[in-house]
């Protein structure tokens, strides 16, 4: 009995460095993009964008679907937090299917383009 619990404690302590080394986020550029604020479901799916779509956009973001920049070069840039489970949305609701210039932490990982937002303002 003492052995395996001498076991467990030994194989615990060797899980905390790598369980503490998975919570480490990626490095990320700071950067400050200018695009538009879409609902990604209307916008990938339908290709419903612009100011006509603007309600439909807010229903959209306050119901619970991902709202996005849509920048200048094509890139879709999803906002995320630095704190797990804080919803980006109503940072951007005021914004739907209107032109912004973000700062922010960018990140790419498999493809998905991030966005730590910073800053965030209406973009003439």
């Amino acid at each position: 009995m003492k052995r395996i619990l001498a076991s467990t404690a030994a194989l615990a302590l060797f899980a905390l460095p790598l369980s503490a080394q998975a919570m480490q986020r990626p490095a990320g550029d700071t950067v400050t993009i200018t695009g538009q604020v879409i609902d990604t479901y209307c916008n990938t799916v339908m290709g419903a964008a612009g100011p006509s779509h603007r309600a439909c956009a807010e229903a959209c973001g306050k119901a619970g679907e991902a709202l996005a920049i849509l920048s200048s070069d094509g890139t879709i840039y999803l906002p995320v937090s630095g704190t797990p489970g804080q919803a980006q949305n109503p940072r951007l609701l005021p914004f739907a299917e209107g032109r912004v210039k973000v700062t922010g932490t960018h990140r790419e990982n498999h493809g998905l383009h991030t966005i730590e937002i910073k800053t965030i303002t209406a973009a003439t």
